[in-house]
């Protein structure tokens, strides 16, 4: 068990019992370790704030001043983790090492794209939930957003309760950066690409504030019309960093004038701007499990034959094939409405074909038998049917 867990998994260790061990493994990356922990915890008492393994004193100190605001922290911890494994379910790398939290592999301990992304989603969503429950009227010590300086058209008037950003931003940027102020965090490289990506997160944040309306009038017409600023969802917004992450830019920390800049490692590449993520090191393939690479392969997942993208088999699979086999699925179907107010669905049973990637012809043949026999017996399945088509490496 790592030193890191505690109460509910983790150590009971107090906050201050970890500031002499190496914390930068439990304090780069906090969404499991809140989502589990912090949901338990009322959050009514100071002492609640020792209860987290992995904060750094700021954090604790800052958890202490504003115990109200960790409710939305555990909230966007909550939504990182599983917004980050629904982004990313159809790529080798699918995010489930984040589950592992705070005891992290290389895939995210190393400046690879992968934490780039983490890093960015995790400083985007704390923002993304302090904003939401200011305007929600959860938090006390703010409110709605200020009205826009911009001059409303003329068929519409600023009105509703827009998501406090400022708000957001400035609380938390001040507790997702500050474990990269510590000078325990290893290398000032690492500290550096990991600043950059959180700020990063922030900006994609920002830029997707957007006017939303509602209509006022008689028997549903628009006469008049109230319109807020409000945020895009943290799903759009990680979809947003998906495309950044494809295209991330490898870096170096190197001397430029008199400072350390992050600086593009091929000559050819345009300058780095605020909204790009960045990395240091190359990411492996994720095609085989490898723990010193931080890789736990694509073996057993699940992909799509008919795919040309990331999550069809021949990109998924690495190339090695893939088994193919009928499921079952129940599904509603012929729904009607029903006067009032309810829909009435029937149950439909349906075989669809479904391919897992190629693995050991004995562990795949064991699978392959015992599915088998359970089709059959559900009567889902002839045994004279056709499963697959396999080839082993």
């Amino acid at each position: 068990m790592s030193r890191c867990q505690n109460l509910w998994g983790w150590s009971e260790r107090p906050i201050w019992a970890h500031r002499r061990e190496k914390c930068g493994r439990c304090v780069w990356f906090w969404p499991r370790a809140l989502a589990e922990n912090g949901s338990r915890v009322a959050w009514d008492k100071s002492h609640h704030c020792r209860l987290l393994a992995g904060l750094v004193p700021d954090q604790v100190q800052m958890c202490r001043r504003n115990l109200e605001v960790m409710h939305s922290i555990v909230q966007a911890a909550s939504k990182t983790k599983s917004i980050c494994q629904k982004t990313f379910a159809g790529m080798r790398w699918n995010c489930s090492s984040i589950q592992r939290a705070p005891s992290f592999g290389p895939d995210l301990l190393k400046g690879t794209r992968e934490s780039a992304f983490v890093h960015a989603l995790s400083a985007a969503a704390i923002a993304h939930s302090i904003a939401q429950a200011c305007a929600s009227g959860s938090l006390p010590l703010c409110s709605c957003s200020s009205v826009p300086s911009e001059v409303p058209r003329l068929d519409f008037r600023w009105g509703g309760c827009g998501d406090n950003l400022h708000y957001g931003l400035q609380l938390g940027a001040a507790f997702a950066d500050s474990p990269l102020k510590s000078n325990k965090l290893g290398l000032q490289a690492l500290r550096a690409v990991n600043w950059h990506n959180n700020v990063a997160g922030r900006q994609v944040l920002s830029e997707s504030l957007d006017t939303k309306c509602k209509c006022h009038g008689v028997s549903g017409s628009c006469s008049v019309k109230t319109c807020w600023k409000a945020l895009l969802s943290l799903g759009e917004i990680a979809s947003e960093l998906k495309s950044k992450y494809l295209a991330a830019i490898r870096v170096s920390h190197r001397l430029v004038g008199h400072r350390k800049q992050l600086k593009p490692t091929e000559t050819d590449i345009r300058v780095v701007r605020e909204t790009d993520l960045v990395y240091l090191i190359n990411s492996p393939d994720y095609c085989t499990p490898n723990v010193h690479l931080g890789s736990v392969g694509t073996q057993d997942r699940q992909c799509n034959k008919t795919s040309a993208g990331s999550d069809g088999c021949n990109l998924l699979c690495c190339g090695r094939g893939y088994n193919a086999y009928m499921e079952e699925v129940v599904e509603r179907c012929r729904c009607k409405y029903r006067w009032c107010c309810y829909v009435v669905c029937k149950r439909c049973r349906r075989l669809v074909e479904r391919a897992l990637k190629g693995i050991m012809l004995q562990a795949w043949t064991l699978e392959l038998q015992q599915k088998t026999s359970n089709w059959v017996m559900m009567g889902s399945l002839k045994p004279e049917d056709d499963l697959c088509s396999f080839s082993p490496e």
